[in-house]
């Protein structure tokens, strides 16, 4: 795993320089044109034309290379494409000097363009890699400076633009080169020695990230086995006291069925929140999803039918509204259905007698947009990011339901997101909240707010 990462790393690497090779053709090409043209510089624009011709197909031909090596799955090695990087950085620096050479040589300012090509070697490559390269570039430049110098190669004017002679001029020529060489060096160094340190920093948070997740995924396993031998205790004690409760084996006088009635309520909560508990525990370990297309209306319809009751008892009218065109969705249906009724369930528990409840579905062009508003107690902004949190319950939602478990919203979002959807929640104008999510309409795609 540890050198597929590496691998994809640098071939995003290889691409980017790629990318950046493209701007430097137009650069080049602009830059020749506009000196040549407008400021009217004397350069030779038909050899700096046919090396940005050059580099354009050179460039191409990368692309291309790249493209070939990572068709379909195909996963090429680290080596391979750290080949394939260092190659292009080298050629770079060998297609920089022939530019200059072409444009002034040691009288173009623009010869410090080497520092940036140091740059990208000492972020992509290694300390000793980086060395190699800042030891070509100065003897590319030394070579080409001083042959100029001796005469031994034609050196081209830049008429119009900067003095001439100073090739020749041996103070000048060798105090240019020395302080090119400290300065391509110096630059080695110092981002290799920030890149390393990152590249320690980012290792060493990689290391306490994979600690964290196996410790994570040990207490899931222990809250899974744990909360499971709970339920099966509770699920027996529950079972008794409905046993109690109904006085199938005797009668009971008012102070005891009190006494049972509440200790049934209570067990019931506590069976609900195990429950809760198993669900999301379950679904962080496995991460897996039985997926199916399935009619969204169905899910709807079932959802609204098993909080109707609740409902009457508060007087609340829950009212629905599903666009014509909502058909089928991909998706788990049973948790999709749960996490509608989740919503409708916490909408009647905190809309006060007489209120109003209503869920809408309606049809995006990505996705499936469901929505349920309230005329109940609200959010608190600073609660309204915080809500999904297990465990975490808003200061009114406290006040309202004591015993409430926390984990609904939290279990509801996970499964919205492991759908490829988003949920979120947002106070009306009016008073009340709307709870929303969205649903992909078909397999791979992702929900939008």
């Amino acid at each position: 795993m540890e050198s597929l990462l590496k691998s994809t790393s640098l071939i995003q690497r290889a691409r980017w320089l790629v990318r950046l090779r493209w701007v430097a053709i137009a650069v080049l090409g602009t830059a020749t044109f506009f000196a040549s043209s407008v400021m009217k510089v004397s350069l030779p624009v038909t050899a700096l034309y046919g090396i940005t011709g050059a580099l354009l197909f050179y460039n191409f031909i990368l692309h291309d290379l790249l493209k070939y090596f990572t068709w379909g799955e195909k996963r090429p090695s680290a080596g391979k494409i750290g080949r394939i990087i260092t190659f292009q950085i080298s050629a770079d620096l060998f297609i920089l000097t022939a530019i200059l050479h072409f444009s002034g040589g040691v009288e173009n300012p623009f010869s410090f363009f080497f520092v940036f090509h140091m740059i990208v070697a000492s972020i992509f490559r290694s300390r000793l890699q980086s060395y190699l390269e800042a030891t070509l570039a100065v003897v590319l430049f030394s070579l080409l400076v001083l042959l100029e110098y001796w005469g031994v190669i034609p050196h081209y004017e830049l008429t119009g633009f900067s003095g001439h002679g100073l090739y020749r001029e041996g103070t000048f020529v060798f105090g240019v080169l020395f302080v090119f060489a400290c300065t391509l060096y110096m630059v080695v160094y110092m981002t290799t020695s920030i890149s390393e340190q990152l590249r320690r920093q980012q290792e060493s948070y990689e290391r306490a990230n994979a600690m964290l997740e196996q410790k994570d995924l040990l207490k899931n396993e222990y809250v899974l086995r744990l909360t499971h031998d709970i339920k099966g205790h509770l699920a027996a004690i529950e079972s008794c006291l409905n046993i109690v409760d109904d006085q199938m084996v005797g009668a009971l006088n008012e102070k005891q069925k009190d006494l049972v009635e509440r200790a049934f309520r209570r067990t019931t909560k506590c069976m609900a929140f195990i429950t809760a508990l198993l669900k999301l525990t379950r679904m962080k370990l496995t991460g897996r999803l039985e997926k199916e297309f399935f009619p969204l209306k169905r899910g709807v319809f079932n959802a609204i039918t098993l909080i109707q009751n609740q409902a009457a008892r508060k007087s609340i009218s829950v009212d629905f509204d599903i666009e014509a065109s909502v058909d089928e969705v991909y998706g788990e249906p049973v948790l999709i259905e749960e996490t509608i009724g989740n919503l409708l369930f916490n909408a009647i528990r905190y809309t006060p007698e007489g209120g109003k409840v209503r869920l809408s579905v309606k049809e995006r062009e990505q996705f499936i947009l469901v929505q349920v508003s309230d005329t109940g107690i609200g959010v608190p902004e600073e609660d309204l990011t915080k809500i999904f949190d297990e465990f975490y319950r808003a200061e009114n939602a406290r006040k309202v339901e004591r015993d409430g478990t926390g984990l609904g919203l939290s279990f509801a979002k996970q499964v919205v997101e492991r759908h490829g959807g988003k949920m979120w929640a947002e106070n009306n104008p009016e008073g009340g909240s709307t709870f929303s999510f969205t649903l992909p309409r078909a397999t791979g795609g992702a929900g939008n707010k």
